[in-house]
């Protein structure tokens, strides 16, 4: 009971930010009229399969779901706003709505997703792998990566790998057991896209808690012998980590690969993460001002995008790679980019520059180009 009482102590900042109601996939028809677009998103899970709305619960599997979604955008949509009704299926003109979900099995999900990147044109054959964070449903996760999709204006294939988060703030630890329960399947999932689909290249977004996810996920295909899945592994960017920095550091010595990692300082959520793990500094927590942090980080390969500065409607920016219409526009960019967001250097800087409107000069360092400009940038400028 007192361990309870000093969880909710903590949780009580987030607690007042929180949905009362678990959201659901009710689906609706949308008037083609009412909607800017449709996202298509195909799903991985380790779910337990449930009935509808639900569809998918936050209990554990002992296998592999599939399913394929549509999810209409609202023409009033606003980059970087995830219009959802307080309840119900919602109105197609004001709110992003479900309007198709069917569950697959794995030759049927392959033969679809293999048919819709043969038709597109070749540099329009990627995947983008999305792992959702803690306190996530099933719903939420996939609300929220279609808007990714759509604000960041990505042309592949989307894929989302939901694991079994509860999608309730007091299971915490459930939530990270069930990451860790997840390494195998998600690893699994991920050589079947670089084998199995004639894409490209897959690129990988996780946020929050999926980023601990994918980071096991990576540190045990590296140490397996193939790390960069047939080299189709191109980039890998973690939004908001929800790691230890000791651990992720152990991580990256057996990852060895570039990554990005967008941080800000002022994310609530990592902040309760900290006190709750013993008051260890959490890597989505960095700043452009632990230069010696920084320097360490380097040294592994990885990219520090500092965006303590960028104003978000994100209460506790802890989602601001999502609600930041300038962040999720500049990773849709360097996802069109053939060399990817791990590339450092003046013509990074440069790009980076474009897609804020503003302009970087020239930067000694690549730490210096790689953490500071983007502050510098994407608050505005100095």
């Amino acid at each position: 009971m007192r361990f309870r009482a000093v969880v909710l102590a903590l949780l009580l900042p987030l607690a007042l930010t929180a949905c009362a109601t678990p959201r659901t996939l009710e689906l609706t028809q949308a008037p083609s009229a009412d909607i800017a677009g449709t996202v298509e998103i195909y799903v991985a899970t380790t779910r337990e399969p449930s009935a509808q709305p639900v569809y998918f619960s936050g209990e554990r599997a002992t296998k592999l779901s599939f399913a394929r979604l549509d999810i209409t955008v609202p023409r009033s949509h606003k980059p970087g706003n995830l219009e959802l009704p307080s309840s119900g299926p919602g109105d197609p003109a004001k709110h992003f709505t479900a309007t198709y979900v069917q569950r697959l099995d794995l030759a049927p999900v392959i033969s679809d997703v293999r048919k819709e990147l043969q038709r597109r044109p070749a540099n329009q054959r990627d995947v983008l792998v999305f792992v959702h964070g803690y306190n996530t449903n099933f719903a939420d996760a996939v609300y929220r990566f279609a808007q990714i999709v759509y604000d960041s204006g990505f042309k592949g294939v989307p894929v989302l790998f939901s694991w079994p988060s509860r999608g309730e703030l007091l299971a915490y630890p459930y939530d990270r057991e069930s990451a860790y329960y997840s390494r195998d399947f998600l690893e699994a999932n991920l050589r079947g896209i670089a084998r199995d689909l004639g894409s490209s290249r897959m690129d990988i977004l996780a946020h929050s808690m999926g980023t601990l996810l994918t980071l096991e996920t990576l540190r045990q295909a590296a140490i397996r012998g193939d790390g960069t899945f047939g080299g189709k592994l191109r980039d890998v960017m973690l939004a908001a980590p929800d790691v230890d920095l000791d651990v992720f550091k152990t991580q990256m010595a057996q990852i060895r690969r570039p990554i990005t990692v967008f941080v800000s300082s002022d994310d609530k959520a990592l902040d309760f993460s900290r006190r709750f793990a013993g008051d260890k500094t959490r890597l989505g927590a960095v700043s452009a001002k632990d230069t010696e942090i920084i320097a360490e980080l380097q040294k592994l390969d990885v990219r520090i995008i500092d965006i303590s500065a960028v104003a978000s409607g994100d209460s506790l920016s802890h989602d601001k790679f999502a609600s930041s219409p300038k962040v999720v526009q500049l990773i849709g960019e360097r996802l069109r980019q053939d060399r990817g967001i791990g590339f450092a250097g003046p013509q990074f800087g440069d790009r980076l520059g474009d897609i804020a409107g503003g302009v970087v000069g020239t930067v000694g360092s690549t730490v210096g180009l790689v953490v500071t400009a983007p502050v510098t940038i994407l608050s505005g400028g100095r």
